[in-house]
């Protein structure tokens, strides 16, 4: 059963997640799948330990492909294969076991994320992408909800998913082709800097780090998306609702003072650093007549009250 974590799976895995401009923190997941069993990662690890650490769960295709299609409640926790594994299998397992494809790779992939959170951007990429297997996905809650929406668009041929405000998933039948139809995305999507951010100096807060994000205080468009909203799953999950203004008895990970900068608290996890440099990574390749649309408060609140991102969030912070 070991023998589906081949070097070149790992390997993949961990390139993916050692790079920030694909994936940040705990966030994304692979998995590879043959004769009803599939390897995936686990909720709350790091893709970047893929080559060094036990970070993948072993489940039963066939039980979470079940649950895919109703048979459960989705989190597929009863479909994995060892009972002494005590790691939960991702919280996106169903979408991996339902889709007829070998290899997936799922990514928070800056140059995706750029387009899919605004229909200007998603129209592009549409153009961009034209002549793949691509299919485009309205955003969902992820887990049983995604995979609901996914499926219900995705052919036999699909190999790509294009999921708004979320991501980008690949699929293939070997470790090399999923390599090769995700680099080409990326080359395709790729989006240059608007401007060069200045690393803009602010004042020392007292129990904060004052961040090199901090061009977004002063950047008149940047500061206001950044209070404005929360453009995808993981900003929710790790800094909260959109960035407050200020600190407040909540102890928000990240503050954004306006014209003055942007700080992490002292204590504040990795993947909470790690979120804030996918926010300025994402809003300082923003074209300037790009709209972004943020989740909404109902579809933020479904993610902070949900017990399976609590339980990715209790793993990150031990870290």
């Amino acid at each position: 059963m070991n023998d589906l974590l081949t070097p070149a799976f790992r390997a993949l895995s961990a390139r993916l997640g050692q790079d920030p401009l694909r994936v940040q923190g705990p966030g994304g997941n692979t998995s590879i799948k043959s004769d009803g069993v599939m390897w995936i990662k686990a909720s709350g690890t790091e893709l970047a330990d893929a080559e060094t650490d036990l970070i993948f769960v072993a489940v039963d295709r066939n039980a979470a492909k079940a649950e895919a299609n109703g048979a459960g409640d989705g989190s597929c926790k009863a479909t994995v294969l060892d009972p002494s594994n005590t790691l939960r299998p991702s919280i996106e397992t169903t979408f991996h076991a339902a889709l007829d494809w070998k290899v997936v790779a799922h990514t928070h992939s800056i140059a995706t994320l750029v387009h899919a959170i605004s229909p200007e951007g998603r129209k592009i990429a549409a153009e961009k992408l034209a002549g793949l297997p691509v299919i485009f996905v309205p955003y969902a809650k992820p887990g049983l909800p995604l995979t609901r929406e996914i499926l219900s668009r995705a052919t036999a041929e699909t190999q790509i998913v294009i999921l708004q405000n979320h991501g980008l998933i690949c699929c293939g039948d070997t470790v090399d082709e999923v390599t090769q139809i995700m680099d080409d995305v990326e080359k395709r999507l790729e989006m240059p800097l608007q401007s060069e951010p200045a690393n803009t100096s602010a004042p020392d807060r007292e129990g904060f780090e004052t961040l090199t994000e901090s061009w977004i205080a002063h950047n008149t468009r940047a500061c206001a998306l950044a209070l404005g909203g929360s453009y995808y799953p993981d900003h929710v999950v790790f800094l909260g609702p959109a960035l407050p203004q200020g600190d407040h008895d909540g102890n928000p990970p990240v503050v954004l003072v306006p014209n003055e900068g942007v700080y992490l608290r002292h204590g504040a996890t990795a993947s909470q650093r790690a979120m804030i440099r996918c926010l300025s990574d994402c809003l300082a390749r923003l074209p300037a007549d790009w709209t972004p649309e943020a989740i909404g408060p109902e579809a933020e609140a479904e993610l902070l009250n949900w017990d399976a991102e609590k339980y990715r969030q209790a793993l990150a912070a031990r870290s």
